[in-house]
C-alpha cells in the first residue's frame, strides 16, 4: 500500500498513472481489511480490542485515501475540460 502511494507519487507528471496507483493503494487497503476480519474470524488473531483498533484504523485510512484518490480525479478532469 505504502509502496503503491510512492510509485503513484513518483508518477504525479502523468496523471492516470498517478490515479492508477492510489486506486492500487486503496485496493491494498481493502485487501488488508479482508485478512484481519478472517484472522479474527479463524481466533488466529484472538485479542478483540487489537482486532477493533486495526479495523478502525484501516477503515480510516481506506476514507482517507479515497478522499485523495477523489481530489486527484476533480484536478485530473479539470485539464480534461
Amino acid at each position: 500500500m505504502k509502496s503503491n502511494i510512492v510509485e503513484g507519487y513518483g508518477r504525479r507528471r502523468y496523471k492516470q498513472e498517478y490515479i492508477r496507483f492510489m486506486v492500487f493503494a486503496l485496493s491494498s487497503n481493502d485487501e488488508t481489511i479482508v485478512h484481519l476480519e478472517t484472522l479474527f474470524e479463524t481466533k488466529s488473531l484472538n485479542n478483540e480490542d487489537l482486532f477493533k483498533d486495526l479495523h478502525k484504523r484501516s477503515q480510516q485510512l481506506g476514507i482517507k485515501i479515497n478522499n485523495f484518490l477523489q481530489s486527484i480525479e476533480k484536478n485530473h478532469n479539470k485539464f480534461d475540460e
